[in-house]
């Protein structure tokens, strides 16, 4: 099973990663988490099938925060790319998107993120809120 939806800031993705970690009867294989200009993807990906619950759980929390999302084909690609086990950097290379984290999903790599792309703007934009 996965998820594939669309944040539109900073708390929200790390609000989701909090939520993740603290379900440990959520089967998580990984957590895909790409920086766009207007906001993020998050693609979860689960070890195997939940029971209809759980998952109406999710989806439920997951639609709270967030919206359903169909990425662009070079973010799909990316995704495809990072499942198959390529290298984040290779893939931020080839097609030009802002991986964030991928795999256990980590807070640290978000706040990071956030830190030094505000640095380097000097501002806060929305979506790092």
């Amino acid at each position: 099973m996965e998820y594939l939806y669309y944040l539109a800031n900073t708390s929200l993705t790390l609000r989701l990663v909090e939520f993740l970690r603290g379900k440990p009867q959520i089967p998580v294989s990984f957590i895909t988490v790409i920086s766009q200009i207007d906001g993020w993807v998050i693609k979860i990906k689960l070890k195997f099938s939940i029971d209809p619950q759980l998952d109406g759980d999710i989806r439920a929390f997951l639609n709270e925060i967030g919206i359903p999302h169909s990425p662009s084909k070079r973010v799909s690609m990316a995704l495809e790319s990072l499942e198959v086990g390529n290298c984040p950097v290779e893939v931020m290379r080839r097609y030009q998107v802002a991986v964030v984290s991928h795999g256990s999903p980590q807070r640290e790599d978000i706040e990071a993120f956030r830190e030094q792309f505000i640095n380097g703007l000097g501002y806060c934009p929305q979506t790092l809120v």
